[in-house]
């Protein structure tokens, strides 16, 4: 037996050679493209006269910083606008496929590339943002890069890594109700922090995974990020394969069947050999809240703000900076804390089964005086068949705005934004300071269905009790 993980087979099968520093070059199967990172990483290829070597492994579409409300061109944001003519230029210079507004084909770039088919097992995917780590969930490899990363894989399809450890995270039994993926992806990352996970790869593994959708799925690794490690990913089975079939960009007919085969052979081998393991139990995970300024400063929703002297010694100083910020005091409970504003949307959450879920809850309700909340599909095509199931009714009767895609109030490239000192409760994945849009403003992250139940009562409330 070889004994390797799918991190190790992935990395061995793309591996072009070892670098005098030691790294390895690393061939990069699929490159995805935004207009943030990207046009500076092409005025950088004319500076020094070099073309795109194998466009069709390159696809752009616009996601960061495209207005939700109202798309028309030329944008009211005169450096959006700028970056917007600079990728569709570029892109039309150099041959890249280009998933333009209005195209049917346009949204957040971990939401496109996973619909359309183009993320598959055994891949190598690179893309100048951080939360790459979202296509991992097929059971690919996939890093979040530089700008002048983004130059490196235009002009050569490579890039210069270094091999990551692999820690094997298990969770094992069903969730409770009102429990979901991103619940889960904050208990891992309270547990093993905001800085555990440096130097690894996270595979997620066991049967809490292994009954997860794949858009659930999604939601975990990509916040693989907040929690340190450069990537996550689980190893593809018969779900994936499922999810995959007839898509856009996946193999048909006898190519089908080919490559569901290698596919299978790159799953990590039975004994296969990790540097390190940790296990849950699924029925110890609750709906969680982050209280602070880092998304490992999470609690479930029925605990309290926790007290310095409860937290080991080196987590005290963030958590005094986070209850300044915040305005919470330690000790008080969670629940019942004011919320102004709630967003449901973003690469971790903005998916169909996301909304379908939300919906659910929304149904029948009000959002309460006072508070805006919005719904931002992630893709043309999640925004179409959200509107094809009447998904759309359901969140605007409640009180919701439907948007156009986008990455809206994930962070704050776009008109989507807080102000002043403003509670956010949002399924996006970053509570940082100054992470939507204001210096003051303030973000709660939980759960799409937790984001519905705050917006009806206008306060952070527990889902479970609207089940």
């Amino acid at each position: 037996m070889s004994e390797r993980t799918l991190f190790d087979k992935v990395w061995d099968s793309h591996t072009v050679g070892t670098l005098p520093s030691g790294q390895t070059q690393l061939f990069i199967g699929l490159h995805l493209i935004h207009e943030v990172t990207s046009p500076q990483a092409f005025g950088m290829l004319r500076e020094r006269g070099l073309q795109v070597l194998y466009p069709d492994r390159t696809v752009a579409t616009v996601d960061h910083i495209v207005p939700t409300e109202n798309q028309a061109r030329p944008f009211a944001d005169v450096l959006a606008e700028e970056m917007m003519q600079v990728l569709e230029q570029s892109c039309k210079n150099y041959g890249i496929r280009f998933y333009n507004i209005g195209s049917g084909n346009q949204g957040i770039v971990h939401v496109i590339a996973p619909e359309q088919g183009l993320t598959q097992p055994g891949m190598t995917i690179a893309c100048g943002d951080s939360h790459t780590s979202t296509h991992g969930a097929f059971g690919a490899i996939a890093f979040g890069i530089g700008t002048s990363q983004v130059r490196d894989v235009l002009a050569s399809q490579t890039l210069a890594l270094s091999k990551l450890k692999v820690r094997k995270i298990e969770v094992n039994g069903k969730l409770p109700p009102g429990v979901y993926a991103k619940d889960v992806i904050l208990h891992i990352i309270r547990t093993l922090g905001v800085k555990g996970g440096v130097g690894y790869a996270y595979e997620y593994a066991g049967t809490t995974f292994e009954q997860m959708t794949m858009e659930e799925r999604m939601t975990v690794c990509n916040m693989s990020i907040e929690g340190g490690a450069r990537c996550g990913y689980i190893n593809p089975d018969q779900v994936t394969y499922e999810y995959l079939k007839g898509r856009d960009f996946a193999p048909k007919g006898e190519d089908w069947d080919k490559a569901v085969e290698w596919w299978t052979s790159m799953r990590s081998d039975t004994d296969a050999v990790y540097d390190d393991i940790v296990t849950y139990d699924a029925a110890e995970i609750a709906p969680t809240v982050t209280w602070g300024i880092t998304p490992g400063q999470g609690i479930a929703v029925n605990e309290a703000i926790p007290i310095p002297d409860s937290l080991p010694e080196s987590e005290r100083a963030i958590a005094q900076e986070a209850y300044r910020y915040m305005q919470l005091i330690p000790g008080a409970p969670i629940q019942g804390t004011k919320v102004d504003v709630c967003f449901i949307g973003s690469c971790t959450n903005g998916r169909l089964t996301d909304l379908r879920e939300a919906a659910q809850f929304a149904q029948g309700k009000r959002v309460a005086q006072g508070v805006k909340a919005f719904v931002v599909p992630g893709s043309e095509r999640v925004k179409k068949d959200a509107e094809a199931e009447g998904l759309d009714k359901i969140f605007v009767e409640a009180g919701f705005e439907w948007r156009e895609p986008g990455c809206s109030m994930c962070l704050a490239m776009n008109p989507d934004k807080l102000q002043g000192d403003q509670i956010s409760a949002s399924s996006s994945n970053r509570n940082f300071k100054g992470r939507q849009g204001s210096a003051t403003g303030r973000t709660l992250l939980m759960s799409p269905v937790m984001v519905v139940a705050a917006a009806v009562s206008g306060k952070v409330s527990d889902v479970r009790q609207l089940l």
